[in-house]
């Protein structure tokens, strides 16, 4: 043979021995073989860049402030002047006024936003959100003493009776100066108030039971209330606002990430961009809101999408989050489970799983999925549902309270309840229950307090070990049980797997129970022998 044949048949067989060996090696790669560094991180607190507008009222671009945004008193009093000077609302009262401006509709999970730039006399300003007629209403007031404001009031009204009413927070000495920035974010069946001067927006107020005499999530509600600029001015007295806007946003914190997928559990990857539910956070459970964004898993560009809502066709529109939302090809249809954590505000409700659906694609704007009974009530979260085509069955991987939360897996014949346990409950606290597929095989992976992301194996939930992260999102004093939402993707991006997930720091100046956590980490993983950056 000659030389040159013979170089040629070494070449081609070390060339097939290298293909052999890096395939093995691709299809033998565990979670617990990968290394994940640190990419990017960030708190989006009411990112301004990242708001989806509801309705504004923006004073330099108003023509016909009368029909724009028509005013009515909501008593025998005359209203205020409005008058728009130097791109700025000026409401001015020469005699005593109760009067109010409408501004846009109501939406009982939006923030409300109020740019106040100066304020002069005696009164309250803030907002109003209501029936038309304004004898149902909530209303959230700054009262003020000369330029700074002394107090927030929350006030409840039905039938045109106040019947309730309560100060939240009284500023003493710690009264701001204008200009600053008064913030309602709603929370369905609670609120917070915010007052923006310097640095963190801090905490003003805080209400839990706002469903307690006017329930705002009601469907009609969310059709036919509005949301009203509202004053209450002594004689000469005035306020100038130089905006207002109502806005989903991103909360104080973000958590319970989880990437939407097809029903077989393979990533939802569309125009380039990887999909997930994250649960916008106020305070504590239920006052949370189940918003999707999406990313670039090349880089870290994070976008709030819009926010989903759930309709148990009970009247009322629900805020649940913790929900894994799929793709089902072969139904044409939006799939999923969410946890009914908004039990909390209803004494006589339990928390349970829900199986959700709809036909319109729920990544954008508000979406509204239909909620039916999985009868599997109590203490159930981050249920997390595959269709496994060699068992040919629905697969859960459920976080379930057996003396502390476990992770345990359930099997059915269909998509939406008939779950029963095939495995667990593990030992180890478990979080962020998440079932993935690395090269061939499927794996159970969550977070825990134990210190770990933790892996098992898929479906008999035996300890395999846990994820290896560079600088894990955690202190030694911090919570540890965040969510291990691992993804692999396609050729053609820099990272073969990424991982995004949060920390457990609350937000501070929030009182009482807080579960308001968390910042957003990123990061890349790659196996110790690719040769890829």
């Amino acid at each position: 043979m000659r030389k040159r044949d013979l170089r040629q048949m070494f070449w081609m067989v070390g060339t097939i021995g290298l293909v052999f060996r890096s395939g093995m090696a691709l299809a033998e790669v565990t979670p617990m073989d990968l290394q994940f560094t640190r990419q990017a991180v960030r708190r989006m607190v009411f990112d301004q860049q990242q708001e989806i507008p509801l309705w504004s009222l923006r004073p330099a671009e108003i023509v016909g402030l009368e029909v724009m945004h028509p005013v009515v008193t909501l008593d025998d009093s005359e209203p205020a002047v409005y008058t728009v000077q130097d791109e700025q609302l000026n409401i001015q009262a020469d005699q005593p006024s109760h009067s109010a401006m409408w501004v846009g509709g109501m939406n009982p999970f939006a923030s409300y936003v109020l740019q106040i730039e100066h304020l002069e006399g005696h009164g309250m300003i803030g907002f109003d959100l209501g029936s038309a007629d304004g004898a149902d209403r909530h209303s959230l007031l700054l009262a003020f003493q000369g330029t700074k404001p002394v107090s927030v009031l929350w006030k409840v009204t039905r039938d045109g009776q106040q019947v309730h009413g309560e100060t939240l927070r009284t500023f003493e000495d710690q009264s701001p100066s204008t200009p600053f920035q008064l913030r309602v974010q709603m929370l369905g069946s609670g609120l917070t108030a915010f007052l923006h001067k310097d640095g963190l927006p801090r905490v003003i107020g805080q209400i839990d039971n706002l469903n307690k005499h006017l329930d705002l999530r009601c469907r009609k509600a969310i059709a036919t209330y509005r949301t009203r600029l509202v004053t209450h001015l002594d004689a000469g007295s005035s306020a100038r606002v130089r905006q207002a806007r109502g806005v989903l946003d991103t909360g104080v914190g973000l958590a319970d990430l989880r990437a939407m997928t097809y029903e077989d559990g393979q990533p939802y990857l569309d125009r380039g961009r990887l999909w997930y539910t994250i649960s916008i956070r106020g305070r504590q459970l239920p006052h949370h809101i189940q918003g999707v964004f999406s990313m670039d898993p090349s880089v870290f560009d994070l976008k709030l999408e819009g926010i989903i809502l759930f309709d148990r066709d009970d009247g009322l529109l629900r805020n649940e989050i913790a929900s894994h939302i799929f793709y089902d090809r072969k139904a044409g249809q939006w799939r999923g489970v969410t946890t009914g954590f908004t039990a909390f505000a209803h004494p006589d409700e339990e928390k349970e799983l829900w199986a959700v659906r709809s036909r319109k694609d729920p990544r954008f704007g508000i979406s509204v999925m239909n909620a039916a009974a999985m009868d599997l009530v109590g203490d159930y979260e981050d249920a997390h549902i595959v269709w496994d085509a060699d068992a040919e069955k629905w697969r859960m991987l459920v976080s379930e309270n057996h003396g502390g939360y476990k992770a345990v897996v359930r099997e059915s014949d269909r998509w939406d309840g008939g779950y029963r346990r095939i495995s667990g409950p593990i030992d180890v606290d478990s979080t962020g229950t998440t079932i993935q597929k690395i090269g061939d095989r499927r794996y159970c992976l969550f977070g825990s307090a134990a210190r770990q992301l933790f892996v098992y194996s898929y479906p008999d939930l035996q300890p395999l070990g846990h994820l290896q992260l560079d600088l894990p999102p955690w202190s030694e004093t911090s919570g540890t049980r965040v969510w291990a939402n691992l993804v692999p993707l396609p050729d053609g991006y820099p990272s073969r797997y990424v991982l995004l997930t949060m920390d457990r720091f609350n937000y501070p100046t929030i009182t009482g129970p807080n579960w308001s956590y968390g910042a957003l980490y990123l990061y890349h993983g790659r196996h110790p022998d690719d040769d890829r950056p």
